[in-house]
């Protein structure tokens, strides 16, 4: 358990043996340094006991988290680390960079030939406002809001969605990497880290269905199409190929249709929505793999690179995301305060529809 740091117990250690007295009968105590360890007999009513006493004892600044050594369950409690949280204007300063962004971005888009003048136009601005940044934003923003609404409801505190704008560019116009939450305590159990892994992919993907859905009308009401050896292609994941299903696009012998930038944000989305449900580190995947595999979890993490690394040899990108996981995020992921909570039918049901949303959201080669 390593995972977590700690700094020197100062307080009383009368006074936290007094507290947890209060939920469990203590026979042995120990200390060092940093950790206060309580010796626990069995007991039925382990889980609810041991989220009452973490409510408790968070409250006065100690996180406790549970092992099992020797046949017995053994409580540790450190002080809570003190973290350096960012102030919200910081987050609506970023919300507000990235609708410029991906709205420059979206006006690219609409561009027949790539100039800052044409880019800046207002009509362009307006389009790629109304028809790529804000259906983008949606799919981003409501994904990160479904894990933050999910962590209040476990009582583990996180930031609002800090947006990541980057630059437009002719090359990769998208004017965002996504977005993110800040985690500001240990999530309590696998139950919760299940739940709030996947809670965001859940949100993400449903808005992403109209989004995508949307686009494709907007290509069969307004088709454009161009010389496939002079255009880039964007191969589909299996739900944009299922909903393309329900509306008939025209079509040009010898000629590809150019995509919506509606339905581009549905197909960035779904790109999203795959990429988080990796099961490596700690991404939403790997949330959800540690709560189902617990110690076992890093083996779906090499699983998840060497998927990435062999789809890399047909081209299309995952080669970076590869590296990036393996030198910035990571194979590993902490573990719950308390992994022994055991996953009712329900979770394990959720981690399944985690899989399925993967393969319908994941393509080998996303573009070409």
């Amino acid at each position: 358990m390593d995972e977590w740091k700690s700094f020197p117990l100062e307080e009383d250690k009368e006074y936290l043996r007094q507290i947890v007295s209060n939920y469990f009968s203590i026979y042995d105590t120990k200390e060092d340094g940093n950790t206060f360890y309580i010796n626990l007999p069995q007991d039925n009513t382990l889980d609810e006991k041991f989220e009452q006493l973490r409510l408790e004892l968070r409250k006065i600044g100690f996180i406790p988290f549970l092992n099992y050594e020797g046949g017995e369950y053994i409580l540790h409690i450190i002080k809570k680390p003190r973290l350096n949280t960012r102030p919200k204007w910081l987050n609506l300063l970023l919300f507000f960079t990235t609708i410029i962004t991906t709205m420059l971005s979206g006006s690219i888009l609409f561009l027949t030939e790539w100039s800052v003048k044409s880019m800046l136009l207002p009509k362009n601005l307006i389009n790629g406002l109304i028809f790529f940044s804000v259906p983008l934003m949606a799919i981003l923003g409501i994904h990160e809001l479904g894990h933050y609404f999910v962590s209040k409801k476990h009582n583990v505190a996180a930031s609002l969605p800090f947006f990541i704008p980057i630059p437009p560019n002719p090359v990769l116009p998208l004017g965002t990497l996504g977005a993110v939450i800040s985690m500001r305590e240990p999530i309590p159990n696998r139950k919760a880290l299940i739940e709030i892994g996947i809670a965001g992919p859940i949100a993400g993907f449903l808005v992403s269905i109209p989004v995508c859905l949307i686009g494709l009308f907007l290509m069969q009401q307004n088709p454009i199409f161009a010389d496939p050896s002079q255009t880039m292609q964007l191969n589909p994941p299996l739900l944009f190929t299922a909903l393309s299903q329900l509306i008939t696009l025209p079509t040009v012998p010898g000629k590809d249709i150019v995509i919506h930038p509606t339905a581009f944000a549905g197909w960035v989305g779904l790109l999203v929505t795959a990429i988080n449900l990796l099961p490596a580190g700690q991404l939403d995947g790997g949330h959800i793999a540690r709560g189902v595999l617990r110690e076992k979890h890093k083996y779906a993490s090499f699983a998840a690179i060497a998927l990435l690394l062999l789809s890399s040899f047909f081209g299309g990108g995952w080669l970076f995301m590869a590296f990036f996981i393996i030198f910035f995020i990571g194979a590993g992921h902490p573990p719950a305060l308390n992994e022994f909570v055991p996953l009712d039918a329900r979770t394990k049901g959720l981690a399944v529809l985690a899989i399925i949303i993967f393969i319908m959201s994941f393509t080998p080669v996303p573009i070409s």
